[in-house]
């Protein structure tokens, strides 16, 4: 039996990571142009250059930049936290939203702006130790009470609710700690700021370039730990170093998108079949599928509903989870076939 890892579609990553530099940009250009008021090319290029200051400058720099750039940086860190995620846990079924990453990133955020609500700067960092925090709880948990990688999903289950509870309790107790609490629940990008948007974008940035330099490390680490340690790997430091720059792209991401789910679990499965095996490939792609993925949802719930606006989140519930009960389907004892 295969591993879950590996495809016979996996092959051509050049051709793969080609067709997304492309199709990305293409996607964040209609993320521009498209919305209740559509704009011409020549108008959002005008408006970025500086050229355009009447209303449809307006439009692009203060409504439909920040939430253009939001989804490419949301999706990328998200998909690549759980591909990630994914390999350091050897779980298909890993992904920030399903283990408690999410939400102990999310009970930060609520905790830091009831607490602190003008420190906005410190939001992303908040949202990292909560990641953090969420994952190795789920670990922690995890490996107590058997290896088993249902047992790692059951009891990302229970943190997850658990830390959704004590959200509910801060938001019920001090309202005005998450703004637009709905959209953040679920997920959302309708209400962005690029003041919001730019610390978590600096909290992000060296996590992925570390991911990428560690991409090495994540293939022998991948061969399995008995192997790695012969190798000379340290093992376990590791494993936390990944976990963490994995909690902190989802930290991140959460800080102002709010409770994302299914990015990090479709988008690497996805990029496994098109990209042959290797950490390197498969995070590039994962970054750029990632961001495509949450822009063309965030594009089908501002257009399909039109002049209703579903939020991202609810666009990408409806597709996330048919495909996380498809893989649960295809457990072969552990594994996916």
């Amino acid at each position: 039996m295969r591993s879950w890892r590996t495809s016979s579609m996996g092959r051509q990553p050049n051709k793969a990571l080609a067709v997304l530099a492309v199709l990305t940009p293409m996607l964040a250009l209609l993320s521009l142009c498209l919305g209740p008021v559509a704009l011409a090319p020549g108008e959002v290029l005008g408006a970025l250059l500086g050229r355009e200051t009447g209303t449809a400058g307006q439009i692009v720099l203060y409504a439909r930049l920040p939430r253009a750039c939001g989804c490419l940086l949301a999706g990328a860190s998200l998909a690549v936290s759980g591909a990630v995620i994914q390999g350091v846990l050897d779980n298909p079924l890993a992904a920030p939203n399903i283990i408690g990453v999410n939400a102990g990133a999310g009970l930060a955020v609520a905790i830091c702006c009831s607490v602190a609500p003008t420190a906005a700067a410190m939001v992303p960092f908040a949202a990292f130790l909560g990641a953090l925090a969420g994952v190795l709880l789920v670990l922690f948990i995890a490996q107590r009470t058997g290896a088993a990688r249902i047992t790692l999903v059951l009891a990302g289950v229970a943190v997850s609710s658990m830390c959704s509870a004590c959200i509910d309790a801060v938001v019920t107790f001090v309202p005005e700690a998450l703004n637009g609490y709905s959209d953040f629940r679920v997920g959302g990008l309708g209400s962005l700021s690029m003041d919001r948007i730019v610390p978590a974008f600096w909290l992000a940035l060296p996590a992925l370039a570390l991911l990428v330099a560690l991409a090495g490390e994540l293939d022998v680490l991948l061969l399995g730990q008995e192997t790695a340690r012969s190798l000379g790997l340290r093992v376990q430091p590791l494993r936390l170093l990944l976990l963490a720059l994995a909690a902190a792209l989802a930290g991140a991401a959460v800080s102002f998108a709010g409770l994302l789910g299914f990015v990090g679990l479709i988008v690497p499965h996805i990029m496994r079949r098109l990209t042959v095996s290797g950490s390197l490939p498969l995070l590039l792609s994962s970054a750029l599928g990632g961001a495509a993925l949450l822009t063309a949802c965030d594009l089908l719930g501002r257009l399909l509903f039109a002049p209703y606006e579903l939020p991202v989140g609810v666009v990408l519930a409806l597709t996330g989870g048919p495909f996380f009960i498809w893989l649960l389907l295809r457990q072969r004892g552990g594994r996916t076939g």
